[in-house]
């Protein structure tokens, strides 16, 4: 273990509430009455459905499979009735619906058959379809399908694995790391065999001496990983920013980690590839922390789809609980409805009560102190980007690099005029893209109607180019069997009456009623 070589600009210390749940234990959660699987991540679109309602399903079997390449598969986290396919409630920003199955489960806990992957004799392209059908994403947050993550084998030369965990109160991956650091080295080996990467760099902050210890020893003679205990300050989770603090690589605006031979993974994600490759498991579960105003705090492994409410009633919630919040208080959202099911990017749950998030002071003018973008780590000018987003002067925002923002909060959480910072930039970031989508509608509209223009000029022009060649031919056909030209005009006009004899006659055939049928004689 050494300290982090590099560092990142920014960053803030809020407190970060740890205390109360790093020392405890993780426990399986208890089988819910009902669970509601999302058919989609991060609102990607369903795949293909597997299975029917009224079916009995097991564990593990696969219930969707991906709808393209920027998803992957879900299944079943036990065995059950597959009761129906239907929307219910997401926690997610805004709240909404989302297409979900729902399963009451048997208590039988039956497995679908499934057994170890050979990752060594097998091909990389089985290997990456193996994990988009065991339904492996980002558990970091992103819940981005880590097959397309792995690249083409080719140019990622080291493998960052993210064990910051630098939001307050979560602790679900500090408590991972210290009961399951074999698995997660296994995984990221795994990881970086599938990316090409030669080295591995593991990042995981100083406020977790037990982490740092626990990965160290499971690393021990593994000469191509690096254990790295990264300073806290928030957001040194960050993918960008644990980049640049481990590696010294800084990421320009626009780009990504693999353009510079660098790819991050989160530290629950490798623990679910080993347990996708070593035993033929399919993602159906996570670590969660529960926390907040509660009586019980707790860290739990918790089937996906289990609805929030019964895992906060596990921590038993205080009586002055005001709201929940899924994911830490910086990035996660206020949950509309508990009902709503555990996704796979859900890593916390926290009770709040007005003790400990305090109702946010009203907003006063910005007195440009620039202490927003001093806290910035991805060295904007928030101030900049706050009044053009509130003039929606959204041409100017892209000027100021509006969409390299993570959302990390850090802006906000320095304002001495408390401005909902990062509110405004969500709201400008969905009206920029609403005009793009109106924008590309529009440029296809028009693009149909120009193409429909030319192709009925082209029809005519070929149409009239046929004429021509007729009558060039039947005048060519006509001087040759010697005819004067005075009988080609002669014929030119016969043609033509006749053409307008036939169109009366057709005239004149449509407006005649038809005669009624025949009636028959009755049979004395």
């Amino acid at each position: 273990m050494q300290p982090a070589p590099f560092s990142f600009p920014g960053g803030i210390h809020p407190e970060t509430h740890k205390a109360r749940t790093r020392d405890v234990a993780s426990a399986p959660a208890p089988l819910p009455a009902q669970l509601f699987v999302p058919l989609q991540d991060k609102g990607r679109a369903p795949g293909r459905l597997l299975a029917q309602a009224g079916e009995r399903v097991l564990k593990g079997q696969r219930l969707a499979d991906a709808a393209d390449q920027f998803s992957a598969a879900i299944h079943a986290p036990t065995s059950g009735e597959l009761r129906a396919i239907a929307p219910h409630p997401l926690a997610q920003a805004g709240g909404g619906e989302g297409l979900c199955a729902h399963i009451v489960p048997d208590g039988q806990e039956e497995w679908t058959p499934h057994a170890p992957f050979d990752l060594q004799s097998a091909t990389r392209e089985a290997a990456l379809r193996h994990l988009r059908d065991s339904g492996i994403v980002g558990l970091g947050g992103a819940a981005f399908p880590s097959h397309v993550k792995l690249g083409d084998g080719r140019q990622i030369r080291t493998l960052v694995l993210n064990g910051a965990e630098c939001e307050p109160w979560i602790t679900c991956d500090d408590r991972l790391m210290r009961e399951r650091a074999a698995a997660i080295v296994r995984g990221a080996q795994m990881l970086a065999q599938l990316s090409g990467a030669a080295e591995i760099r593991v990042g995981i902050e100083d406020n977790k001496p037990e982490a740092l210890a626990a990965m160290e020893a499971a690393s021990a003679g593994q000469t191509n990983v690096q254990i790295f205990a990264v300073p806290t300050r928030y957001p040194a989770g960050g993918e960008k920013q644990l980049i640049e603090a481990l590696t010294g690589i800084r990421i320009p605006a626009g780009q990504y980690g693999p353009q510079h031979g660098v790819q991050c993974f989160n530290v629950g994600t490798a623990y679910a590839v080993a347990r996708a490759i070593e035993h033929g498991e399919p993602l159906i579960s996570r670590f969660v922390t529960l926390t907040g105003a509660v009586r019980r705090p707790a860290n739990v492994e918790a089937l996906i789809g289990t609805p929030l409410a019964d895992l906060l009633a596990l921590a038993e919630p205080e009586s002055n609980v005001t709201r929940t919040i899924l994911g830490g208080p910086m990035m996660g959202v206020a949950v509309e409805n508990l009902a709503a099911p555990l996704p796979k990017h859900g890593n916390c749950l926290i009770a709040a009560d007005d003790a400990l998030f305090p109702p946010r002071p009203a907003p006063s003018p910005c007195i440009r102190c620039t202490s927003c973008a001093q806290a910035c780590p991805q060295r904007l000018q928030p101030f900049e980007l706050y009044w053009y987003a509130q003039a929606r002067e959204f041409d100017k925002l892209a000027r100021y690099r509006l969409f390299d923002c993570i959302e990390c909060g850090a802006c906000a959480w320095v304002c001495p005029a408390h401005l909902p910072l990062v509110d405004y930039y969500r709201f400008a970031k969905d009206e920029i893209r609403a005009r793009e989508r109106e924008r590309q509608a529009a440029d296809s509209a028009r693009q149909r109607f120009e193409w429909r223009t030319f192709r009925l000029a082209r029809e005519k022009e070929e149409k009239a180019a046929r004429l021509k060649a007729r009558a060039a031919e039947t005048l060519s056909q006509m001087n040759r069997e010697g005819s004067p030209p005075e009988a080609a005009q002669n014929d030119k006009q016969a043609l033509i009456a006749a053409a307008v004899a036939r169109a009366a006659a057709q005239k004149a055939a449509a407006e005649t009623p038809p005669a009624p049928p025949p009636t028959e004689e009755p049979q004395p």
